[in-house]
């Protein structure tokens, strides 16, 4: 540009021939002020050492901090705050038998325990207990031993407070099997529903939150008493229902699952987000709603649609 200014050649005629646009002839590069944001990521990657840049995503948009995709994923990774993933085995999938999709909350709990050990060595277990539908985590209870009238009294505590579920599923453990829990099931009216043996890929969603918490909650600590372990049991099962955004509900959290299906009862989900919803007052018998859940300022809200294509 300078050298044909030189021979003579006005601006235009110099941009014309080199094909600048003369509109970002000027241009200066704004420095990018990202010490805040970083400073933020930082903070939220040390108190959630095994969260990816999503989970990490949804936390700063919660803090009203206005930042685009790529733009987070440049700092995160200049950061260095890429979290290796863990190894997961290959399975072999095979033929079997086709287990029902949920369709609201309380309709099926997943059961399972976890094993650890304290810094003294003695061995610990941590019995789980999710909500298919909501994924929620019902009960997290850390102890040296758990028998089936252990197991019961979790169910029965939990009962109080959400009523009992339609079917329970785990896996052929001595505590599932026994006397005891057959004949507590049939008082309850609840369905037990057992696994084929070595087939843990069946009971998927209680596999899947033992994974997050061997991974965020054991591995991370070095438990020096019982009653340290059932605190810090505790506080993560709280932090998971109501601050750990679930990425593939899409939805803020848990809890917030439940507490929009509890206000309509008769959804059916289809995928996670869009719902079938038969309208009362409806002429038709086939009409058809679409439900989308929003955050809205007082939580998590339903948005009805009317008849056709959800957007």
């Amino acid at each position: 540009m300078r050298a044909l200014q030189e021979y003579g050649l006005s601006q235009v005629r110099a941009c014309a021939i080199i094909g600048q646009p003369r509109r970002t002839l000027h241009y200066c590069t704004k420095p990018k002020n990202d010490s805040e944001i970083a400073e933020r990521i930082q903070v939220l990657a040390q108190q959630r050492p095994r969260w990816g840049w999503r989970r990490l995503l949804i936390m700063i948009r919660r803090d009203k901090v206005d930042v685009g995709e790529f733009r987070f994923r440049r700092i995160y990774r200049s950061l260095a705050l890429q979290v290796r993933p863990r190894k997961k085995r290959k399975v072999r999938y095979i033929r079997g038998n086709v287990i029902p999709a949920v369709s609201r909350p309380n309709e099926r709990w997943s059961i399972d325990f976890v094993h650890d050990r304290l810094a003294n060595g003695r061995n610990v277990r941590a019995i789980a207990v999710v909500d298919d539908f909501s994924r929620e985590c019902l009960a997290l209870e850390v102890g040296f031993s758990f028998g089936s009238h252990d197991v019961i009294r979790c169910f029965e505590d939990l009962a109080f407070e959400r009523g009992f579920p339609e079917t329970i599923r785990f896996d052929n453990g001595s505590e599932f099997t026994s006397h005891a829990m057959l004949r507590w099931g049939a008082e309850r009216s609840v369905n037990l529903h057992f696994i084929d043996p070595g087939k843990p890929t069946q009971n998927a969603q209680i596999e899947s939150l033992n994974g997050k918490i061997r991974d965020e909650l054991l591995n991370a600590h070095s438990f020096r008493s019982i009653f340290e372990a059932r605190c810090e049991a505790a506080e993560w099962r709280q932090d998971y229902n109501e601050i750990r955004p679930q990425l593939r509900a899409r939805l803020p959290d848990s809890e917030g699952v439940r507490r929009a299906i509890s206000n309509y009862p008769t959804l059916t989900v289809i995928g996670c987000v869009k719902c079938h919803l038969r309208s009362p007052s409806s002429q038709t018998k086939n009409a058809r709603r679409f439900v989308r859940f929003v955050v809205a300022p007082t939580g998590i809200e339903p948005v009805i649609r009317g008849p056709g294509r959800s957007r």
